[in-house]
């Protein structure tokens, strides 16, 4: 059992309150699992500023400063680095294209796991209680137009910072999934036949990489969530984002609880209906529960 929440906002004036409303979200799925958590948040200028490539990692050997410093003597002279401490997470932000920060930050930071990357994004996660995290994120304080949270109640992997979701695997991507892929170790098996690298032994790391591999040969979301729910076995709800986009979709008999809400102003899902409370306006919200194996997509 674990917990997932998104929220897509359709009216830019509600986006300063983007990082308030999504914890209240996140820390009420906080009882379905407090193991990890964590968070992808689209637009936040302190982390993700315009026209930046932003790089989210964990586990680094170096602290901000340090790293800050190593990043400055890779890139061009006179490069402006950022280094958001968003403890356990750190986020790196430049203005270069982004497969050449991943490349500096690998340089100076071996060990680190990237847990995010692309434009306008950054994905913070850890290992512990929900609410401590997004304490130590300072999530509260986020703005922007979407985000997307999970917390984690483990169940086949290891309960390590890689571990917890979301996944992010492609550029400007995140995943988070309830529920648990019996024939995840095939399908993995074939992904790194492909020449696939995973960072843990989660079965949800197994999906995202898919849906990215899907995404990288050109198939829109739609498309690529179809061919998950023909290919992977199990119960699931999985909630899919980029920076314009976010999708949902459970699996065949609709096991893994979910409900969205939908206003004028903003797109809700979570796993129970209480997450959703809290948000402006859900008196008057429409309410339904996905319909198993039916995508749902909505788009900036």
């Amino acid at each position: 059992m674990c917990g997932i929440v998104g929220l897509h906002l359709r009216n830019p004036a509600l986006y300063p309150q983007l990082g308030t409303l999504l914890t209240g979200m996140l820390c009420e799925m906080q009882d379905r699992g407090a193991d990890s958590a964590g968070v992808a948040v689209y637009g936040d200028p302190r982390w993700s500023p315009p026209g930046h490539a932003a790089v989210s990692l964990v586990e680094s050997p170096l602290t901000p400063a340090e790293l800050r410093t190593a990043l400055e003597e890779l890139l061009p002279p006179g490069t402006p680095v950022g280094v958001v401490d968003a403890s356990p997470t750190l986020v790196v932000n430049v203005p270069v294209e982004v497969d050449a920060l991943r490349t500096a930050v690998a340089t100076a930071a071996p060990g680190a796991l990237v847990v995010g990357f692309g434009e306008n994004i950054a994905v913070l996660k850890g290992v512990g209680h929900p609410r401590a995290l997004a304490d130590s994120f300072g999530l509260a304080a986020a703005q922007g137009w979407q985000g997307v949270g999970h917390t984690r109640m483990a169940t086949e992997s290891a309960v390590t910072p890689g571990g917890s979701h979301p996944y992010a695997v492609g550029p400007g991507q995140c995943l988070v999934h309830n529920g648990s892929f019996s024939n995840h170790a095939t399908i993995r098996r074939e992904l790194r036949t492909r020449g696939v690298v995973f960072d843990s032994d989660n079965d949800t790391e197994v999906g995202a990489r898919f849906v990215a591999d899907r995404l990288a040969a050109g198939l829109d979301i739609e498309t690529a969530l179809k061919e998950l729910c023909a290919t992977f076995d199990g119960f699931y709800t999985l909630l899919v984002s980029n920076r314009e986009s976010f999708a949902v979709v459970r699996d065949a008999i609709a096991c893994k609880p979910a409900v969205v809400a939908e206003t004028q102003d903003w797109v809700a899902v979570a796993s129970e209906y209480r997450a959703l409370t809290g948000l402006p306006g859900i008196e008057s919200a429409s309410l339904y529960e996905p319909e198993p194996e039916r995508i749902y997509a909505w788009t900036r």
